[in-house]
């Protein structure tokens, strides 16, 4: 297994725990090279055949494939070993930040009271809202936003090194890449644009923030997010690597900032973790947020209902149904025009690319003000 980037918030681990976490970095690299892909063969064999029979047509979208699919055992194989590695990479991210939470909360403690670079501010009456507390996003127990001690910070211990796992790497050693991406579109699309200030929503441990104190060295830059465990461990994360950020506990439908505050507005892999009316709020907040002239852009695992047949649709619609997060599919069935308008966005200045270049392809959606 690959090794990721190395900060003084990342958990240790011994021999046994490290030979887990390269049986469960192996058991994925299997499902995903060697189990999943028979699915289709076994699609068009079986599945495919069936539909024909029973509609008298080819399915027309992901919904017709998943409904019959279903029932296939090949595919209930490959589903639950999917779902199986989910829960096998939280149970053993759990077990090692669980054991050393009292060390990994001690030491947030003191980054955050010798802080240089990153500051935190933090509000224990802001409200969950709902299509957060309402399910256990990516089957992690309590989602990322309850504290089990005080000054908690096993959520974003569990979050940090299971992103790495899951994406095998694939996300960069600090698991950056959408930011980077996010990053590359604006040098590509906006050229000269310097932000002054910078907001990220929904920003998790800041994986995908600290690009962006590279990319524009000069710029003030804030990051919200309603968990205060991930928080907590993003800003002594943040600080352990010199990094210039302000953390805030903040929901992104309803911020503490001024109105025109930012010139730039980002998240990653925050729209498909809210709900049809949220996304409307965010993009009216994010309308306000906006300095003129400047931009939003939401980053995204990209649509897989354009130029996709139905069952690679199927195939990429996975979270929705099995992975906790049942707004996956929603969005991408959305027309995403309608909430940047209805938030005051111009047509023209709507901004949606489904081939932002990371190391893999990521959506980025958003409009100029």
């Amino acid at each position: 297994m690959p090794q990721p980037g190395q900060h003084a918030m990342l958990p240790s681990v011994d021999h046994d725990e490290a030979a887990r976490m390269d049986f469960v970095f192996s058991f994925k690299e299997h499902v995903t090279h060697d189990v999943a892909p028979g699915t289709k063969p076994i699609f068009e064999q079986r599945v495919e055949p069936k539909i024909a029979k029973d509609l008298g047509r080819a399915p027309k979208n992901r919904h017709e494939v998943h409904r019959s699919i279903k029932h296939d055992p090949y595919w209930q194989m490959s589903g639950s070993l999917s779902r199986l590695y989910q829960e096998l990479k939280q149970e053993v991210g759990e077990s090692i930040a669980y054991r050393r939470h009292e060390e990994l909360s001690e030491r947030a403690r003191d980054l955050r009271n010798n802080a240089k670079h990153a500051t935190l501010r933090l509000d224990p009456t802001l409200p969950v809202p709902r299509y957060q507390s309402a399910v256990d996003i990516h089957l992690m127990p309590g989602s990322y936003y309850t504290d089990r001690a005080d000054d908690d910070v096993t959520a974003g211990a569990i979050y940090d090194p299971g992103v790495y796992l899951f994406s095998m790497g694939s996300m960069g050693p600090y698991n950056e890449d959408m930011g980077l991406a996010v990053i590359k579109w604006i040098k590509k699309n906006r050229p000269g644009f310097k932000p002054k200030r910078i907001l990220d929503m929904g920003c998790a441990v800041g994986h995908c923030t600290l690009p962006y104190t590279e990319a524009f060295p000069n710029a003030e830059i804030h990051a919200i997010d309603v968990g205060a465990p991930v928080l907590r461990y993003a800003q002594a994360r943040a600080e352990s690597l010199g990094r210039s950020i302000h953390f805030s506990q903040q929901n992104a439908e309803a911020t503490d900032f001024d109105d025109g505050s930012f010139d730039l507005i980002v998240s990653h892999i925050l729209l498909h973790e809210t709900s049809h009316k949220a996304l409307y709020t965010i993009m009216r907040e994010c309308h306000r947020l906006l300095s003129p002239g400047g931009l939003v852009l939401h980053g995204d695992v990209p649509f897989f209902n354009q130029k996709a047949d139905p069952f690679t649709a199927f195939t990429r619609d996975w979270s929705t149904h099995y992975n906790g997060e049942p707004f996956w599919g929603t969005l991408y069935d959305m027309d995403l025009h309608a909430p940047a308008e209805q938030a005051g966005f111009a047509p023209e200045n709507v901004v949606l690319d489904n081939s932002a270049a990371g190391a893999v392809p990521w959506m980025v959606y958003g409009a100029t003000k």
